[in-house]
């Protein structure tokens, strides 16, 4: 009987493998398991799923190094799963690890994708609307904890629109302390006011403060944050409400 179950999750794991694979624009490698046996399939269940890939491109120019995830149990289509799909019929908690290089997180900033979601970001400050307009923003990951940003923008206050330049170093949030801000420089422009700063850092925090963020169909939160030489390492809890409809949003 173990082979025979192992063959079950053989033929399932090697399918969501292909359908996976077919809907990235790369991959370098890519392996899941799905945990189950044939009456488990039957009854719509399974005790969970494992991926672990490395070099996949999930849109134009957004890459992953690697990626390490693990589901909960999950209850699935009986017959979708058959054929080789897993389809949801509840939600699932998922635990993922995912290593982004310096050169994968430029690349992301520089796509229309991450562009189009970085525009006219606005505050209020002092009951005045002002909005950046990011032109360009580099990062680098040079060790010892740090993150370093150096952009330019176009600054849009009432009646004003200016250009800035700017580098600024930052230690993100870890179980022993809090985010910090080590540097903020203006290396072209006029600079900014204090009470723009304050309005800044305040935006930050009710970022940072987010229990939750929400893209289609999955719903994560950063649970911890590594910088190390060259890497980014995200440790995230997610609850995947169904895999077909968030894998169409990743496909070309």
């Amino acid at each position: 009987m173990p082979e025979e179950h192992r063959l079950e999750e053989q033929f399932l794991s090697q399918e969501a493998e292909k359908r996976i694979s077919s809907q990235l624009n790369e991959v370098e490698q890519i392996e899941i398991d799905v945990q189950t046996d044939l009456l488990k399939i039957v009854q719509g269940q399974a005790d969970g799923v494992s991926l672990t890939g490395q070099g996949l491109v999930i849109q134009q120019d957004i890459r992953v190094q690697e990626i390490k995830l693990q589901t909960d149990s999950i209850a699935i289509n009986p017959f979708s799963a058959l054929f080789g799909q897993i389809e949801l019929n509840e939600p699932v908690n998922a635990i993922a690890r995912i290593i982004l290089t310096e050169l994968d997180i430029n690349t992301a900033l520089d796509s229309d994708f991450v562009r189009n979601q970085m525009q006219n970001f606005k505050l209020n400050v002092d009951g005045e609307i002002i909005s950046f307009e990011p032109e360009e923003i580099q990062v680098f990951l040079p060790g010892d904890g740090k993150i370093e940003f150096r952009g330019k923008l176009l600054l849009k206050e009432i009646g004003n629109t200016r250009p800035l330049a700017y580098t600024a170093i930052a230690r993100p949030q870890t179980h022993s302390q809090p985010a910090m801000l080590e540097g903020f420089n203006c290396t072209e422009g006029e600079g900014i006011s204090i009470e723009l700063i304050i309005a800044l850092m305040q935006k930050a925090k009710e970022l940072m403060s987010i229990p939750y963020f929400e893209w289609e169909d999955i719903a994560f939160s950063i649970k911890n944050l590594e910088v190390q030489k060259g890497n980014l390492i995200l440790m995230l809890e997610a609850q995947v409400r169904q895999i077909s409809s968030s894998l169409t949003v990743l496909s070309p």
